[in-house]
């Protein structure tokens, strides 16, 4: 009896012990276990990342003036054209016919001119001639030879024919103002059946065709967007913190979403000068030249930046926000501690450059297996393992 109570006391401590182990190492008493990394000093390859859309470069759409009727349509969507081509006919209704009036009004009215000029050339003759008389008439009035009356009736005349050359120019200054405005009329009317035929402005494709013949347009709406294809720039939006070191002419790697294995080779053409305030990026237009993209493709861009020498980085992981403060947990003495950093840029591979708080040979507190505070028992271990 007392063995067996022996035995069943030895059994207890036995587990008691266990338990304790159990507790101290891998219960709530145990360290947290933690990665560390010292801080590193070195060159720092830096490069941007962004999502953007393709788009034209110069993209033009052409709609009519005025309401007409779609006559015919004399392209489709993905036709290369050239510049002068006719791409809609729409219905001119009147226009003709209004056209062919305005050049008999400019025929007749140049006709007018022209029975204008030949009255005043006769009113400036009979003017000189009934001038010559009457000036013949005063000298033979001063010798006696002819009467007062005969004399007045000569100045009569030749008052008349001095109206009558007046009256001829303004006819033909009448004239010539119907003819100007007639001609005015005419090119109105030219110009207005010019509009029904709308012309590509450039050697380009059509991008999309918005009209079927027979379809009503109203004056601007939209029957055809032409592009050049040989100008697409992917238009790319990156975060302000990483846009100051962009500049136009540095080269980016770009992946279409429709080519996913395929890296194509762009260059940054423009830097927008206006920000988005509300998400914080700025707009970046990268170069690309691919007869096989669609405009509106999302594309992913990469951009080189030159590398930072000689700076201290740390891993971006190890990055903690504490009490609205950007900092790191480091490792001093077995004990841990929260430092508060400035920091700089961060670069795709997931390190993130430090500008002030650290010093070179810190360990920082990379991952943890949960959160830290101060004066918290940790362990080092070379990786966590997750279960």
């Amino acid at each position: 009896m007392a063995s067996q109570k022996i035995k069943i006391w030895l059994v207890g401590v036995g587990l008691l012990i266990v338990f304790s182990w159990v507790v101290v190492t891998q219960g709530p008493l145990a360290p947290v276990k933690i990665t560390v990394e010292k801080v590193q000093v070195g060159n720092l390859a830096n490069s941007v990342f962004g999502i953007g859309t393709l788009k034209p470069r110069h993209s033009y759409n052409l709609a009519p003036t005025m309401t007409s009727r779609a006559k015919s349509v004399l392209v489709d969507q993905g036709d290369s054209v050239v510049a002068g081509q006719v791409l809609i006919e729409m219905d001119p209704v009147d226009l003709d016919d209004k056209l062919a009036g305005s050049r008999h009004v400019v025929e007749k009215t140049a006709n007018a001119i022209l029975a204008a000029k030949a009255q005043l050339s006769e009113a400036q003759s009979r003017l000189k001639t009934i001038a010559a008389t009457a000036t013949r008439y005063q000298e033979l009035r001063e010798g006696g030879f002819v009467s007062q009356e005969m004399f007045d009736a000569k100045l009569h005349e030749q008052n008349a024919a001095s109206s009558t050359l007046a009256a001829s120019l303004a006819n033909l200054a009448i004239a010539r103002d119907e003819h100007a405005r007639a001609q005015a009329d005419t090119r109105g009317v030219g110009k207005a059946r010019a509009q029904t035929r709308l012309l590509s402005p450039i050697n380009g494709v059509i991008a999309a065709r918005l009209v079927e013949p027979g379809s009503t347009l109203v004056g601007g709406q939209v029957a055809f967007q032409v592009i050049d294809p040989n100008t697409l720039w992917v238009e790319t939006r990156i975060a302000q913190q990483q846009a100051g070191l962009v500049r136009v002419g540095q080269v980016a790697e770009i992946v279409l979403r429709s080519q996913p294995h395929t890296l194509l080779v762009g260059k940054v053409e423009r830097i927008d000068m206006v920000s988005d305030a509300v998400t914080e990026e700025r707009i970046v237009n990268v170069s690309l030249n691919s007869a096989q993209a669609s405009i509106g493709e999302y594309a992913e861009v990469t951009l080189k930046l030159p590398e930072i020498n000689d700076t201290r980085s740390i891993p971006s992981a190890a990055l903690k926000r504490v009490d609205k403060q950007n900092g790191v947990w480091v490792l001093q003495a077995g004990k841990i501690a929260f430092k508060p950093v400035k920091i700089g840029l961060a670069t795709m591979d997931g390190r993130t450059q430090i500008l002030d708080g650290l010093s070179d040979g810190d360990e920082v507190i990379v991952y943890s297996q949960q959160a830290l505070r101060v004066d918290l028992k940790v362990k080092v271990v070379p990786e966590l393992v997750q279960r």
